[in-house]
């Protein structure tokens, strides 16, 4: 992306808006409940997030790549949070979507999901979750199944508001006065 093409800040009044995609080939052809992106959109009307797009696309990555930048342009969303396509499995590729349209990645995130995952099964560190920045968005790559969806999201969530707010350019995410310190529920400015 060039900086020609670069978003601005998104606007931020009660809720930071955020879009939601699920990557899976059996739910694309409806073979498949999105149990995952049901909870999502549930978990965070709590960040507090306005969801302004939801969908549903294949382990196509570069299918997943021109959804990113469609919607960063469009709807220039604080947060996109994808579900699926994290493991081993050949088709599983959205960590390579979300790192060919980033400006930089965030490796904590991943560090700390996997981290966190592995205090429940050991094969956690298969998973490749990623956290990038396009723009002024954050696009976090969470795994599909709904238990490690809900285990990786929580690992990450205390440090959403603070990065959202950093990423956003907003004045109060560098001083301690600004942020309110208290994790989620911290209501963007």
């Amino acid at each position: 992306m060039s900086d020609d093409d670069r978003c601005e800040a998104p606007i931020v009044a009660a809720a930071w808006p955020a879009a939601l995609l699920t990557v899976s080939d059996l739910g694309s052809q409806g073979k498949r409940e999105d149990r995952s992106g049901d909870w999502l959109l549930q978990r965070l009307s709590d960040l507090p997030a306005r969801i302004v797009l939801r969908d549903l696309l294949p382990d196509e990555p570069d299918q997943i790549s021109r959804w990113l930048r469609r919607t960063v342009l469009k709807l220039n969303p604080a947060l996109i949070v994808c579900t699926g396509g994290t493991g081993l499995h050949p088709r599983d590729r959205t960590p390579e979507a979300l790192l060919a349209v980033a400006d930089y990645s965030i490796p904590g995130f991943g560090e700390a999901m996997r981290r966190s995952g592995m205090e429940h099964t050991p094969h956690a560190i298969l998973s490749r979750q990623v956290a990038v920045v396009l723009g002024s968005t954050l696009i976090v790559a969470l795994p599909g199944a709904l238990r490690a969806t809900q285990e990786s999201l929580d690992a990450v969530w205390p440090a959403l508001p603070h990065a959202l707010e950093m990423i956003a350019g907003l004045p109060q995410a560098s001083t301690e006065a600004g942020h309110s310190g208290r994790g989620a529920g911290a209501r963007p400015r």
